[in-house]
């Protein structure tokens, strides 16, 4: 027997649970309120060949019987981006957040996902990061063109999603059975405000090795940027060789905590 769930309650679930993270981890944490939502699998999610990579899979190559994709975001305190803010090289602490985001993502898609399952309702499930292909750097599950398609957000000119609550986060998706309907978050077509034909540019000025302009993005130099880090900084040897961060672009910006289109509007 299925129980009726609504969005409401999956992101207060979702409150909850990244609110206990620090308690879990012995620590003060790294998240603001997390943000949830949710759409119904119809055609936009066909597009998604050609405009993420082109062997991206569809939500029902998931679950055959998903009616769902289900998008969250967990963006980081401000107290860390500013940190991120100095130098040309990410903190200690971005990289710390990095490593325990991604596994806070993956548990609390499990979570959610048990608890649609209590009560009826099957869900599909990728890993948060590192699911994509190294020669072409595309995901075949990409949770941010997927957060787009859900009206999460919009891209940005550093090619982050840009949410309500900024871009300095990082973002989980799975798909479900349940029936949840559309619930989108971002109330304006832009969310950059060069793209919204605006002034600005400041994560362009703020990428150390130039991979950003206005109109293009050279994913191999960031790549191999994100790689760099671990092997030169002396404190990130403890963390896992996939702590692959550098996040200037995103660190004190326009974009870093709200959109700011919609205040700009």
């Amino acid at each position: 027997m299925t129980i009726t769930i609504t969005v409401d309650q999956l992101r207060e679930f979702a409150r909850r649970y990244v609110k206990e993270e620090p308690g879990r981890l012995g620590t003060t944490g790294w998240w603001q309120t997390p943000l949830l939502t949710a759409a119904p699998i119809d055609g936009r999610f066909d597009q998604l060949p050609q405009i993420a990579a082109d062997d991206h899979l569809h939500p029902r190559d998931l679950l055959p019987t998903a009616k769902s994709v289900i998008v969250f975001y967990l963006p980081f305190t401000r107290e860390l981006v500013e940190d991120n803010k100095k130098g040309p090289w990410p903190c200690r602490n971005w990289g710390v957040a990095y490593v325990q985001t991604n596994a806070l993502i993956d548990r609390l898609g499990r979570a959610l996902s048990n608890f649609l399952l209590e009560n009826g309702y099957h869900s599909g499930l990728t890993p948060a990061t590192h699911n994509f292909n190294e020669d072409k750097l595309m995901a075949r599950w990409s949770h941010k063109h997927l957060a787009h398609l859900v009206n999460l957000g919009r891209f940005g000119v550093n090619h982050l999603l840009i949410t309500t609550a900024g871009c300095t986060g990082r973002l989980g998706s799975f798909v479900s059975e349940v029936e949840l309907g559309d619930h989108p978050l971002i109330e304006t077509d832009e969310a950059c405000l060069l793209k919204a034909g605006q002034q600005c540019g400041k994560c362009i000025a703020a990428c150390p090795v130039d991979a950003l302009t206005q109109d293009d993005f050279d994913r191999r130099r960031c790549w191999d940027r994100l790689n760099e880090t671990r092997r030169v900084l002396d404190y990130f040897s403890d963390l896992p060789e996939s702590t692959d961060v550098c996040g200037k672009c995103s660190a004190v910006v326009p974009c870093s905590f709200k959109n700011p289109v919609a205040k700009a509007g």
